[in-house]
């Protein structure tokens, strides 16, 4: 019998970057084909250097030719402006400087400006309409609030997991910051918490980014700040495995896969009241501590868990049975049942 052909919908950078999003792409397909389904990832390339680049990858994905799969799943902006008649949406985000980010990379914007966020919230309204989708899930509660915020749109939110097998739980000896060095991740904010820790622990900081000699700076004269650089997923399972506890301080984030990583691996998460899905996915005081975003405040929580290793491990153990119902084969089953390809999703 053959199976139903899907596409995956994939914006990418096209200058071969892989993130998060990129394994949340093979994970999809990993879990459709688990489901059933016939699972391609259909990459193009979405340009974000200027408006008209924009403009234009919107068109690109509008254009393209679909006919040949069963169904189709997007994802992020804006694979969703693509036309097929079988099309279930799963919204990683939309483009962040034009929504939630705006006024923070533009405090003072120009009436252009304000008149190109007001054409990619229409292009999204009328893309992510219910009468072109025939379901619309989000990565999380902070993508579904911003959609209906912005948008006057509602989804159903799915939550994925990771791509990262084989986490562990080990010692408890440092903290660990894993990740994209970049402003909107707030690097910032733990290196100034980490300066008025007392403790002799270690933090951390794994990744590359744009920001990362602006972070280095801050950090240097503090020997107990270490940057590890881009990690192999051998290093970065062995760097979750052994932290005492992992920080991830955003600033509205989608979802966060280091915060289902971090669980994973039996440990508990620093994160803070704006940080968006890890806030929601972190219980204070339980799985972790969700702080004010203020560097005393998060250096008190840090100072709790170097005194208190055993409290470490009890949270940890909660936040790893806390995300326990976040699998792939639920996640397969769903979306192969929203395209019609499998019994109706079980609830959500």
């Amino acid at each position: 019998m053959t199976r139903p052909k899907v596409a995956i919908v994939a914006a990418s950078s096209g200058i071969g970057e892989v993130g998060g999003v990129e394994r949340l792409y093979a994970g999809l397909r990993n879990a459709l084909d688990s489901a059933g389904l016939e699972t391609e990832i259909v990459p193009t390339v979405s340009d974000e250097s200027d408006f008209e680049q924009i403009k234009r990858s919107y068109l690109r994905f509008y254009d393209l030719d679909l006919s040949g799969f069963d169904g189709v799943v997007s994802t992020k902006a804006p694979s969703y402006a693509i036309r097929h008649p079988n099309h279930v949406g799963y919204l990683v985000h939309t483009m962040r400087v034009f929504y939630d980010m705006f006024e923070t990379e533009f405090p003072d914007p120009s009436a252009t400006l304000l008149e190109q966020r007001q054409r990619i919230h229409q292009l999204d309204t009328a893309a992510l309409a219910p009468q072109r989708l025939r379901h619309l899930y989000t990565i999380g509660h902070e993508v579904k609030e911003r959609l209906r915020h912005h948008n006057g749109l509602d989804a159903e939110v799915l939550h994925h997991p990771t791509t990262l097998g084989g986490l562990r739980q080990g010692k408890y000896e440092y903290i660990l910051l894993p990740g994209r060095l970049h402003r909107w991740k707030r690097v910032d904010l733990m290196i100034a918490a980490m300066k008025l820790v007392r403790q002799p622990i270690k933090l951390l900081i794994t990744g590359t980014g744009e920001d990362q000699a602006f972070f280095e700076t801050l950090a240097d004269g503090d020997p107990r700040i270490r940057f590890l650089g881009r990690v192999s997923e051998d290093d970065l399972r062995a760097l979750y495995a052994d932290a005492l506890a992992v920080a991830f301080v955003p600033k509205r984030e989608d979802l966060g896969l280091i915060t289902l990583e971090a669980f994973g691996s039996g440990k508990p998460v620093i994160t803070c009241t704006d940080s968006g899905e890890p806030s929601r996915l972190v219980r204070h005081e339980e799985s972790g501590f969700v702080s004010r975003p203020d560097a005393s405040a998060i250096a008190g929580w840090v100072e709790r868990l170097a005194q208190n290793p055993e409290l470490a491990a009890t949270m940890g153990s909660r936040g790893q049975a806390s995300v326990a119902h976040i699998t792939w084969d639920r996640i397969g089953t769903v979306l192969a049942g929203a395209l019609g390809f499998a019994d109706p999703s079980p609830s959500l």
